[in-house]
């Protein structure tokens, strides 16, 4: 409660306030008589319970928090409405869990946290939900709101610091303003291309007015004229922050705006694709977004016979072994390609600028993000067709337009073989041996033949991870879950725990490298407390081999890169888990162990395999800039 006790000593000092005062003292006093009654000095409600309502009426199960005094009541008022509140170890964990609850639940998911450094402690996480195009409602503590920037304690410029980061930011000024506000909050949030928004809410408008008042009295004000000015100012002040604050309001959705593709835009599209003889599907993470089902986005994918490559979210659309899934040689295949629909999919860094696609070939590009859509079409790529739509419910409706229609198959067909030849290698190379410790690509086959047919993969970590995205199979839609453009370390404990919290019954899979493990490995006390059990593999090289693999011969040092194979299962066994340390030793039983884990994690145990791993040249020639 100090940042309430001290606005009595500001402002009863300040000879500034009276001219603040008296500038205002029309319009604030009209506005008490106006909106104040004695019900709100009486009432035992504070603002929490308003936050706590709407995001009740709007379907949210879960608040991701690390706790702080400022955000106090609204954690407890969620929890007595029955939203799930779940604690953890660090502010940007709290930001991931609720990041992978957007993705997988359709739902806005919601971090809580405290002021000052609670909030900066998230940035990374708000940035990488922004460039993943997550739905996300970010709530901050901030300092009451007569002392912000008056150096109370953690008190800083949040709105210009998550500005840049989100698509609304709003200050809370009033308690009336609580509801509408985070209404229009969580609208913005899922509408057009959907990202995070913002909210702060200043201590003196989350708690009860009994609390407020007595803190907001002066202490030891001047005596005479400037007394009364200073007190007279406090009251009305705090009389317009309650005013109106406990009439009934409607808390309900607000329309959610997603821009579609236009008829007369999906007929061009469906004349250009019944002509096409090679054409190809790049599928990105807004193929997956609400409001149509992924199932439906699927079905759609199977009638129209059209090869896809799978990237983000959409990884796992097709299953394990569609015939029509394409996992490697997409670069021979897009050179081959006389349509190329681009639903979702940018191109960035990941498709090489556009520079990939052939300049002969037809491209229709859908994105719900006029940026996105046309990134880098000034230079190295032109859409035939550009459409400013979802994704997803475009191609429900190109399948239905072509119905009856589908892709030659020796085209599919021809590419699978390129598939098959590349995996044949692959497998192979699992089998070599390595100069020390187990080999990684054997590690990761051996994970994808064991893992039950409803598991998340969670991929966090460099050159580890890289290579699970070549071997490890989703079985389904929404069952992969990676950083995303920003390429952020971190997400794994975060995305762990939101996907357990959506899919109980499912094996969560974390992907580590024992560089980015170290980020998260106290979320295994979170798994602990809140009984959710996840599998996590690591795979322990001693090293950032994703950047030492060119730093070496390029630079000549391997400086800053190198680890130690750290006891990463012990760490597991002290926050309540279960640990296994796998060795080349060990490589006979490898399935044995990974089997004793499984149940271990059904039992309810969280569990971590630390594998020592050897070096490969698989991905050889693979940059991480």
């Amino acid at each position: 409660m100090e940042s309430f006790g001290a606005i009595g000593a500001v402002l009863g000092c300040s000879a500034g306030i009276v001219v603040c005062g008296l500038v205002c003292a029309a319009y604030r006093l009209g506005l008490f008589y106006q909106l104040f009654h004695k019900t709100e000095t009486k009432s035992p409600r504070h603002g929490g319970e308003s936050v706590a309502e709407v995001l009740r009426a709007h379907g949210v199960k879960y608040v991701f928090t690390l706790v702080g005094g400022h955000i106090s009541p609204i954690l407890v008022a969620c929890e007595k409405v029955g939203i799930r509140i779940v604690d953890t170890r660090h502010e940007a964990t709290a930001v991931f869990a609720a990041d992978a609850v957007a993705r997988l639940s359709g739902t806005v998911g919601v971090a809580a946290v405290t002021a000052g450094p609670g909030l900066t402690n998230t940035v990374t996480a708000v940035k990488n939900a922004q460039m993943a195009e997550s739905p996300l409602l970010l709530i901050g503590g901030a300092a009451g709101t007569l002392l912000q920037g008056r150096g109370a304690l953690q008190d800083i410029d949040q709105m210009s610091l998550f500005k840049p980061l989100c698509k609304f930011c709003a200050s809370i000024r009033t308690i009336r303003e609580i509801v509408p506000t985070v209404r229009k909050a969580l609208a913005i949030a899922q509408s057009g291309t959907p990202g995070p928004v913002f909210i702060e809410f200043p201590i003196d408008t989350l708690y009860p007015f009994h609390l407020v008042s007595k803190e907001f009295g002066v202490k030891n004000p001047p005596k005479g004229l400037m007394g009364k000015i200073v007190t007279w100012y406090l009251n009305n002040h705090l009389m317009n922050l309650f005013a109106g604050a406990w009439e009934t309001r409607d808390v309900s959705p607000l329309p959610v705006n997603i821009p579609q593709a236009t008829d007369d835009q999906v007929q061009r599209c469906i004349e250009l694709v019944s002509r096409a003889k090679k054409p190809v599907i790049l599928l990105g993470s807004q193929a997956t977004l609400p409001p149509t089902p992924v199932n439906d986005v699927r079905k759609a994918l199977e009638d129209l016979g059209i090869p896809c490559f799978l990237g983000g979210m959409s990884r796992g659309m097709l299953g394990k072994d569609s015939p029509i899934h394409i996992r490697q040689n997409r670069r021979d295949a897009l050179k081959e390609a006389d349509v190329v629909v681009l639903a979702g999919t940018v191109c960035d860094f990941r498709l090489s600028y556009g520079r990939v696609l052939n300049r002969r070939s037809k491209v229709i590009a859908v994105n719900r993000d006029k940026t996105q859509l046309l990134k880098n079409s000034d230079m190295f790529w032109k859409p035939t067709i550009a459409i400013q739509g979802d994704a997803g419910s475009f191609l429900v409706r190109l399948s239905k337009g072509l119905k009856g229609h589908r892709c030659p198959e020796e085209w599919p067909q021809s590419l699978k073989v390129g598939d098959v030849t590349k995996e044949n290698t692959n497998r192979a190379k699992a089998d070599e041996k390595t100069e020390h410790h187990l080999n990684p690509l054997k590690v990761l086959h051996c994970v994808d033949e064991l893992m039950s047919e409803d598991s998340i993969i969670v991929a966090d970590g460099g050159d580890f991870v890289g290579s699970a995205a070549y071997i490890m199979r989703p079985r389904g839609p929404m069952r992969w879950l990676d950083p995303g453009a920003f390429g952020t370390l971190g997400v794994g404990g975060g995305f762990a725990l939101g996907a357990k919290l959506c899919r109980p019954e499912s094996e969560v899979w974390i992907v580590y490298g024992d560089g980015s493990l170290g980020y998260s490995v106290a979320e295994f006390d979170t798994f602990t407390r809140h009984k959710t059990p996840v599998i996590a593999v690591v795979g322990n090289d001693a090293c950032w081999s994703q950047i030492s693999r060119e730093q070496v011969p390029i630079l000549g040092s391997n400086v800053a890169c190198g680890l130690a194979f750290t006891d990463y299962h012990t760490v597991a066994d002290g926050y309540g888990g279960k640990g296994y340390l796998i060795r080349r030793e060990d490589e006979d039983r490898l399935s044995d162990i990974i089997g004793q884990a499984q149940r271990e994690t059904k039992e309810g145990k969280a569990t971590l395999l630390n594998v020592l791993i050897g070096k490969t040249n698989f991905r050889e020639g693979s940059i991480s800039v």
